[in-house]
């Protein structure tokens, strides 16, 4: 009990940083900014859609939220479809975090997979989609 407490006590300043680091983002980027990004191909919005999704990193209900936003802004289905899980399964501003608690190895592979399922839903989802519309 005496280590585990210790080793909380030792992560609580990161945690604090990395709580203020995605409470700056979320307020400062708003859909409307992220959607600038978007619209070029669906190469390029499948992969900008998951590198914006695993930067901003939040909670998974609030991602549907910004997914409405950002589809209110035209942003083409491959971005939504990676944005929304990378956000909820990557997190670059966390990684320092991760490393310290679960060690490089694991963080590594668990961000690799992560970004793998992320693109195999979006393709999933937009073969998915085509099938009934």
């Amino acid at each position: 009990f005496i280590n585990s407490t210790k080793s909380f006590i030792g992560i609580i300043p990161m945690m604090i940083a990395i709580i203020a680091l995605v409470a700056i983002f979320q307020t400062y980027v708003t859909p409307k900014v992220i959607s600038n990004f978007f619209g070029y191909s669906g190469i390029s919005d499948i992969f900008l859609g998951t590198f914006i999704g695993a930067i901003a990193n939040g909670h998974g209900s609030i991602s549907f939220i910004i997914a409405e936003g950002l589809k209110e802004q035209n942003v083409s289905l491959y971005a939504l479809s990676t944005f929304t899980p990378a956000w909820v399964s990557l997190g670059f501003i966390q990684l320092p975090a991760e490393v310290g608690v679960f060690g490089l190895k694991f963080t590594i592979i668990r961000n690799i997979l992560a970004f793998l399922s992320t693109i195999l839903i979006a393709y999933l989802t937009i073969l998915t989609i085509g099938l009934f519309v």
